[in-house]
């Protein structure tokens, strides 16, 4: 379809006052309208996978006049990076409006909440198709605002306070990320991605390495990177679930593919100096290392059931953060959008699951819970396979791309040793992973029955739940497809 993307991005906006006016009348009806806009999305983003695949430039491209005075096209893009990517944000936005029907049926204002999520989906699906770097600052910020209320009116004890600090810190990166977009129009003239790289170059050697720290420092807050990750753990914790999951599934994610698709992609290769790249990317690889260390420790010894997913997405952008500190090399850029993808399935599926917990028992501290795999079959198999993704399993999701990753960070040894003592400490990061997932599930769902009154969570709770866990799988045992749209970009110079 030739205007596939423009629908992909306008049909929830468009949809926004219909949800508000559904959602008045039947909540459920609200929900429902936004997963089939997902599903729309997902089908006319398969459409476009041929293109991708078989195209000579491996590319999908629709452009639309906007403003000409800065001559800025509406620019929409998918390739094999952004495509699978954004394939699985429409699954978790439709995950997130299913389980919602029952997760916020007892809550306050249920149609501004589904106007909210409508707007949420906007943002997070545009980001992932535009090449356009005003329209993709747009979007970046339309992630911000809905994000913000549904946290503050929806959140737990703290909401507020929560999401204020949430607001603050990615707002401020959302800062660097407009200076860095300002600059490089101020220097080639153009906010189209694909002309920057040809232009950039020819600019000011010392502008450029400017551009790339400003904009990498700005994603890096919204991935939660240490030291700027102190929004996360309070923001998941406080969030209702639905929003947990995506929060953690495809927000701070979209910092991951930002810093590959800007910072690497686009700004890294018009850098002169030899010695100051090596050392960013050596500076990415240790605030990867410190970022899967301390999420994992503290995920270790954290009681709050939401807290220690929360740390776990921290230590997980630790291993993604490593990965893209192996640029440009194929297996392991590889290795790491599929992990984004991998990531962000486990991680909503451990968040919905968590959320049925919640839902039905209102304990968050986990040495108060146990036994509850007989009372909650699809809630224990569903938090099992997400969390054994998570800790690296085969045959689960997660441990393919962590897989590619170190392939790569083997084959970038050979040829640079700094990253010898870097990769055997993510190496040894993934036993603390295997560690606190192994906890989480064992405290939870084993042991003796302490709650007589807990039952299986409802349909519309479960159905996300099992559509998550059959894609765990499925990419852990068949992610051909990914790879094969992943490895149509060239990512060598």
């Amino acid at each position: 379809m030739d205007y596939a993307l423009l629908i992909i991005l306008l049909l929830p906006l468009i949809s926004v006052p219909f949800v508000y006016m559904i959602g008045k009348k039947n909540p459920k009806g609200a929900a429902i309208t936004i997963a089939l806009i997902s599903l729309i999305s997902i089908i006319l983003l398969l459409t476009t996978a041929p293109t991708v695949m078989d195209s000579p430039s491996h590319e999908y491209i629709e452009s639309y006049e906007w403003i000409p005075i800065l001559h800025s096209s509406l620019a929409l893009q998918v390739d094999g990076v952004s495509l699978p990517i954004s394939i699985i944000t429409s699954v978790l936005i439709l995950s997130a409006a299913l389980f919602s029907i029952d997760y916020m049926k007892d809550r306050k204002s249920p149609a501004v909440y589904y106007t909210l999520l409508t707007l949420l989906s906007a943002g997070l699906t545009g980001v992932f198709i535009t090449s356009n770097l005003l329209l993709f600052y747009f979007c970046w910020e339309l992630m911000l605002v809905p994000s913000f209320f549904i946290l503050g009116n929806w959140g737990y004890k703290e909401p507020y306070k929560a999401a204020f600090k949430f607001f603050i810190f990615t707002h401020a990166g959302a800062v660097f990320v407009l200076l860095g977009i300002g600059t490089i129009y101020m220097v080639t003239g153009s906010l189209d991605i694909a002309y920057a790289k040809v232009a950039l170059p020819l600019a000011q050697p010392d502008l450029v390495k400017w551009i790339l720290i400003s904009l990498t420092a700005g994603f890096a807050v919204k991935m939660a990177v240490v030291p700027v990750h102190m929004w996360l753990p309070d923001a998941h914790s406080e969030a209702p679930a639905p929003m947990s999951a995506l929060l953690s599934g495809v927000i701070i994610g979209a910092g991951a593919y930002a810093i590959l698709r800007f910072s690497l992609e686009t700004v890294l290769p018009a850098v002169i100096d030899t010695e100051f790249k090596n050392a960013f990317l050596h500076g990415l690889a240790i605030f990867g290392i410190i970022s899967a260390f301390l999420g994992s420790l503290i995920a270790l010894v954290e009681t709050d059931i939401k807290r220690i997913i929360a740390y776990s997405s921290i230590a997980h952008m630790g291993y993604i953060l490593f990965g893209l500190s192996l640029f440009p090399f194929q297996e392991a850029i590889t290795g790491t959008v599929l992990h984004i993808v991998n990531h962000a399935v486990s991680k909503g599926l451990l968040f919905l699951s968590a959320g049925v917990v919640m839902k039905q028992l209102e304990i968050r501290d986990i040495r108060q819970l146990g036994g509850l795999a007989k009372a909650m079959p699809i809630a224990a198999i569903s938090t099992t396979t997400a969390a054994l993704s998570i800790a690296g399993i085969p045959p689960f999701a997660c441990f393919i791309s962590e897989f590619l990753i170190f392939v790569g960070a083997f084959q970038v040894i050979g040829l640079d040793n700094f990253f010898f003592v870097p990769t055997v400490l993510m190496l040894i990061s993934t036993i603390l992973s295997l560690a606190y997932s192994l906890r989480y599930v064992s405290q939870i769902y084993l042991g003796p029955i302490k709650f007589e009154k807990a039952r299986a969570a409802s349909v519309s709770m479960r159905i996300p739940m099992i559509i998550l866990m059959i894609l765990i799988v499925l990419l852990g045992i068949w992610p051909g497809l990914f790879i094969q749209l992943i490895t149509t970009v060239n990512f060598m110079p």
